[in-house]
């Protein structure tokens, strides 16, 4: 402000400051300090009810190379990454392209393909916990039986609990990547597709010539955040699993490496172990992304 003294610009920056402090220490109790523990215990045996015992690399070692139940996590993970992405992400545009269409009601669709998003997942689980539910008591045995069909044990079979956790995660995710897919169709200019259609240019060519090569950014976008998102799935694991012989299901059949971590760190209070596979987790996730981004590299120019 115009006139103001050095004493009053530093009063001024001072009560500043003070609006900045408490969040800051909040950051620091709550997110930063937690980082910098669980990595000194990644290198301990800590049991919760013992001091931390330095071990060096052990748990690491471990992890790597003693610990069969990790690879099967890490297996699942990446079973589940590869199925519910690309086919949640194709998904998603699809229905975004679709609702982008001049068409009645489209408010309306857009809000029902949403309101799973704004439910809460604990909650999305548990229902279909329900629907999948053995015997004649789930509604989708129930209307496969009324077909002629034999039940199907959906969550206490090896093989099929893991493709239902992706089903329910796929319905759970589309209205998400729908709405910013919608978000990146509003940026392409409309005057592209009145030329395209000048030259004679139907739907099909006007969406692989320029809908996808235009959206192309927010495509990447999308895909890199469902694969972070997809790779620490863990809620609709321990809701859908945890009562099917621990959590993961029958023979650990719906086991993540997050949920792994969990049973671990807060069922067994391997506090060390569990640090350091979420360490591990990060590096991996951290790696991946990157090449993710790498393949996916875009430069779009309108």
């Amino acid at each position: 402000m115009e006139g103001e003294s050095f004493i009053q610009k530093l009063n001024r920056q001072k009560v500043s400051y003070l609006f900045i402090a408490l969040p800051a220490l909040l950051f620091f109790v709550f997110q930063l300090a937690p980082v910098f523990i669980s990595f000194f215990w990644s290198f301990t045996r800590y049991d919760v009810v013992h001091a931390p015992r330095f071990v060096g690399l052990a748990n690491y070692k471990e992890i790597l190379f003693d610990d069969p139940l990790f690879w099967k996590a890490i297996l699942n993970t990446v079973l589940y990454v590869i199925g519910v992405v690309p086919i949640g992400v194709c998904f998603s545009l699809i229905l975004a392209v679709a609702i982008d269409q001049k068409i009645k009601f489209k408010n309306f669709f857009k809000s029902i393909f949403f309101l799973p998003t704004v439910t809460a997942i604990v909650a999305v689980s548990v229902i279909w916990k329900w629907l999948y539910a053995g015997e004649k008591y789930g509604l989708f045995n129930y209307w496969i039986m009324k077909l002629g069909g034999q039940p199907v044990d959906w969550l206490a079979s090896p093989t099929w609990t893991l493709l239902s956790i992706m089903i329910m995660s796929i319905w759970a995710g589309v209205g998400y990547n729908m709405i910013l897919f919608l978000a990146g169709l509003q940026t392409i200019p409309h005057v592209m597709y009145e030329a395209a259609e000048i030259d004679g240019a139907g739907f099909w060519k006007k969406f692989f010539h320029i809908t996808l090569p235009l959206l192309r950014p927010t495509i990447v976008f999308v895909s890199m955040m469902s694969f972070i998102f997809s790779f620490q799935v863990f809620e609709q694991v321990y809701i859908m699993t945890g009562g099917q012989g621990g959590i993961g299901g029958v023979l650990n059949s719906g086991l993540t490496i997050v949920a792994y971590l969990y049973d671990k760190g807060f069922q067994k209070f391997q506090m060390g172990y569990a640090s350091a596979l979420a360490y591990i987790i990060f590096l991996c996730i951290f790696a991946l992304t990157l090449i993710n981004k790498r393949l996916m590299k875009t430069d779009v120019e309108y």
